[in-house]
């Protein structure tokens, strides 16, 4: 049998799991079966989640066999009972070429030694050109009995499909076939590779069975076995950004609310609750011109004439003296009317006649209009702001503008209730690594720490608390002593390097084997930031109250680190300090220039995009895309979503972009 890995793709075909990615489990379960059970003989390309949605599956099937980077093996999960909404037979049998009917009779017996609700499933398999196509039941115990019934099948009826000649594969009769597959008469027998929920009685002992599931077993490498025995390929799935970012979502864990004072570092937090005013704004009648206090008859025209000016009003507190009739009262702009007064006269309506015996002050003035009417050019109490008004509502942000700062203060908050904000804590690794500033000559092997620096710099500047952890040295204990003394200190470790497949990326390792966290993911779909890492840790607190820590583990080169912190981590920080929604802002953009396509992953392609006098928004890229190249970031305000295909978008076309930072 060839060495080359065979191409499998698994699709999820689920209403609920496509609405909410966490709930499903089914697509991990396969995935384990493959690694444990596949002979090392695959490599998972897509995990792919689809509605119930008979067009929706045939279109992404052809796009997996159809074209030159076909798939050799598609198993689909879920949509095979007899619900209304069950319609994966349907959609698949039109596009099957021949069938496969012994593979559909297996999976039935197998899974009917255990159950005989397992004759409720309707799969289906066959070959579409070069493609294996097999159904699986949607509960992730029916899925896996399934699929270990035939799963060391698979390689051979492939490798057939694909065109491999049947005379050289079959050379050494079906014997040779058994040994290769691992497979024989008593190796085949059901007793021995299904799960059982009971326990079976044998001779009067029990049968000792695992009280863990292998998704809750490690997947990293076992760092005590040594290099030799690390994975040549990741054991884990391929997600989607979309399907990471929901995933971060879901695990990211609830808002905590707290009280805190209002002043500048309010500035990007999220308000918990209502605020309402106890007070009116403003708080008395108030002038809203330079002028005099007048009093205006109901039902009569204003006075006009010439007038003793009896007092002045300015805007700072004090008692103010009563208007008496038949006079006026000098007022600024926002000092309180005197009592007696009831509107205000522009000084632009009015001519100084005489000044007081010291000549300092004006004694009589002229009014030369009389068509000013009661309550004109006053600003009544609570006219701005009524007690008990709510000013600001639950989920609005505290901006930089300064708008809902001034608001507050206002009406005399010292106190409101936010979302707290995560602390961040950004931590290197790897023995090469060395503090940027640390004096004189690199020696051979050393890289210079960009990342740390870059990282916090990020952080900060969305609002966030950054802490430096400093570097990490390849070495289990080291690390793990790191991220143990960092889990007091921060709610979100973000790390850069060590999560690659070389013998010292300790992180995956540690983080799963040594202190006990759950990897969600550890591949993404994405160019650059591929082996991004994203895993949950149970910790108790000082106060011994159980909480959960968040580790991003982003890949080393710089260009990539900043990318995936964009995409991966801020979505996250935002959903935990209540900003809505999370993540960059997506805006549509038109290239200046041609841009070529990974054919492989999609690409987040650094940019600078600036508005132009057409009142579009236009975007050139910062040149080399490596993601070693840190140059790549200089001057990126966005990152182009380009699809993955073959060819290059050409100039003058639109493409969807995420904001970093200003448009310029």
């Amino acid at each position: 049998m060839t060495d080359a890995k065979l191409k499998a793709a698994v699709l999820i075909i689920s209403d609920t799991a496509y609405r909410d990615p966490s709930t499903d489990k089914s697509a991990q379960v396969l995935t384990d079966v493959f690694t444990t059970n596949g002979g090392d003989h695959w490599t998972l390309e897509h995990k792919i989640i689809l509605p119930d949605d008979i067009l929706l599956i045939q279109k992404q099937i052809m796009r997996l066999c159809d074209d030159g980077e076909y798939m050799n093996l598609i198993i689909t999960t879920g949509g095979t009972g007899f619900a209304i909404r069950d319609q994966t037979p349907e959609a698949i049998t039109p596009l099957i070429h021949r069938d496969a009917p012994g593979l559909v009779h297996g999976m039935l017996a197998a899974s009917r030694e255990i159950t005989p609700f397992a004759l409720m499933s309707r799969p289906v398999a066959g070959v579409r050109n070069k493609t294996l196509l097999i159904t699986l039941p949607g509960s992730p115990k029916g899925a896996k009995e399934n699929l270990l019934a035939i799963v060391k099948l698979l390689p051979h009826a492939c490798l057939q499909a694909a065109g491999g000649d049947s005379r050289t594969l079959h050379m050494g009769g079906v014997k040779k076939l058994e040994e290769d597959a691992d497979i024989g008469a008593s190796k085949n027998s059901i007793h021995h590779y299904h799960d059982h929920s009971h326990t079976h009685e044998h001779g009067g002992h029990a049968v000792s069975r695992a009280r863990t599931t292998r998704d809750e077993r490690p997947k990293s490498n076992d760092l005590r076995a040594g290099p030799s025995r690390r994975y040549r390929s990741s054991p884990y799935p391929m997600l989607s950004v979309e399907e990471a970012v929901q995933l971060v979502l879901a695990k990211t864990p609830p808002r905590k609310i707290i009280k805190t004072t209002v002043g500048g570092t309010l500035t990007g937090s999220v308000l918990a609750e209502d605020v309402q005013s106890k007070v009116a704004v403003p708080a008395y009648r108030a002038s809203i011109i330079d002028g005099y206090a007048i009093f205006v008859p109901e039902d009569g025209p204003s006075p006009k004439g010439i007038f003793h000016v009896a007092s002045v009003s300015h805007a700072n507190p004090g008692e103010i003296p009563a208007l008496p009739p038949g006079e006026i009262a000098r007022i600024t702009t926002g000092a309180p009317l005197p009592p007696g007064a009831n509107a205000a006269v522009m000084v632009e309506d009015t001519v100084l006649r005489s000044l007081s015996d010291n000549g300092l002050e004006e004694s009589t003035v002229e009014i030369l209009t009389d068509k000013i009417k009661p309550n004109e050019n006053v600003r009544e109490i609570g006219s701005d702001i009524k007690a008990g008004e709510i000013v600001l509502r639950k989920d609005e942000e505290i901006t930089a503008i300064g708008g809902e700062l001034g608001l507050l203060a206002s009406v005399g908050k010292a106190e409101v209730t936010v979302y707290q904000k995560p602390v961040v804590g950004v931590l290197s690794t790897g023995d090469e690594i060395v503090p940027y500033d640390r004096p004189g000559d690199l020696r051979s092997g050393e890289v210079r720490d960009c990342n740390r620096p870059t990282l916090m710099t990020v952080v900060k500047g969305w609002g966030f608390e950054a802490v430096d952890l400093g570097i990490a040295k390849d070495t289990p204990g080291d690390l793990e002593q790191v991220l143990r003394e960092a889990m007091r200190k921060v709610d979100v470790i973000v790390t850069s390097g060590g999560v690659s497949m070389g013998e010292l990326d300790l992180l995956k390792p540690t983080v799963e084997r040594a202190i006990g966290g759950t990897i969600h993911f550890g591949r993404v779909a994405m160019k650059p930031g591929k082996p991004t890492t994203f895993a949950t840790v149970p910790f108790k607190n000082n106060a011994g109250n159980p909480e959960t820590r968040l580790i991003f583990s982003l890949p080393g080169n710089p260009a990539a680190a900043v990318v995936t912190l964009n995409l991966l981590v801020l979505p996250s920080l935002h959903y935990s300090s209540g900003v809505n929604p999370p993540g960059l802002p997506r805006v549509v953009v038109t290239l200046d220039q041609n841009v070529l396509l990974d054919p492989q992953r999609p690409e987040y392609h650094r940019a600078i995009v600036t508005a132009r006098a057409d009142g579009l928004l236009h975007a050139v890229s910062t040149g080399g895309q490596r993601s070693s190249r840190v140059g790549s970031l200089r001057s990126a305000n966005a990152l182009l979503c380009l699809p993955s295909r073959e060819g290059s978008l050409k100039k003058g076309q639109r493409v969807e972009a995420l904001l970093m930072s200003r448009v310029l």
